[in-house]
């Protein structure tokens, strides 16, 4: 139990603090769209922010920003929570990597959202500043979110015949995004992978807990 109890924490702070160093990195070198390009055109640091959810997503306006903030930091502390339970009950130690690698990432960008908008200046068409003695961009809860990873593989058209699309641009993979990012869709596709593997255990540690309930309450 101790061993899982150290792998959770190694994975929770590594993310953080590899997503910081590179976001604290891109705000203080970079302007906004200023890209650094490492493969051609196809992989690159492209500098964006955006004001809602993972991969450039929003939500909402101020209202919906602030309302997505204080839900990151309830299902945070709901995710922490579920998490002990699952290392106290010695559960599978894939599903407490899923998790763990969630709560990375949910963090991740919260500390964004919560954060930067105080300690930073904005970063249109200069280098933001750290710690500005005029203050920030913007009010707790209410900074965006720093994305950097562009990778537009395959870069190309639709044919003139492709219905409604027809002759326009096509790029896979559009998305620009984050370690914090990363880190949660890593974890969705590892609980796709060990599906079975993981919720076996779990079945087999309800049925023993059970088992274990009904036998005291015949003594």
């Amino acid at each position: 139990m101790k061993k899982k109890t150290i792998i959770s924490l190694a994975i929770i702070i590594g993310i953080l603090i590899a997503d910081q160093v590179l976001k604290i990195w891109v705000k203080t070198n970079m302007m906004m769209g200023e890209e650094i390009h490492f493969i051609k055109d196809r992989i690159m640091l492209h500098f964006t922010e955006n004001r809602g959810m993972a991969f450039g997503m929003e939500f909402g306006g101020d209202w919906g920003k602030l309302a997505l903030s204080i839900f990151r930091i309830l299902a945070i502390g709901g995710l922490i929570y579920y998490l002990i339970r699952l290392i106290k009950k010695n559960e599978n130690t894939i599903y407490i990597i899923c998790i763990s690698l969630v709560i990375a990432g949910a963090t991740g960008n919260l500390i964004d959202s919560a954060f930067y908008g105080l300690i930073f200046t904005d970063s249109y068409g200069q280098v933001a500043t750290m710690f500005p003695p005029q203050g920030g961009y913007a009010s707790f809860l209410h900074g965006h979110v720093v994305d950097m990873f562009y990778c537009p593989i395959i870069q190309t058209h639709y044919p003139d015949w492709f219905p409604v699309k027809g002759g326009e641009d096509f790029i896979f993979f559009r998305p620009i995004f984050n370690i914090a990012d990363s880190a949660i869709t890593i974890s969705v596709f590892l609980m796709i992978i060990f599906y079975k593997k993981i919720f076996a255990q779990e079945r087999e540690s309800n049925h023993t807990e059970k088992d274990r309930l009904s036998t005291d309450s015949t003594q």
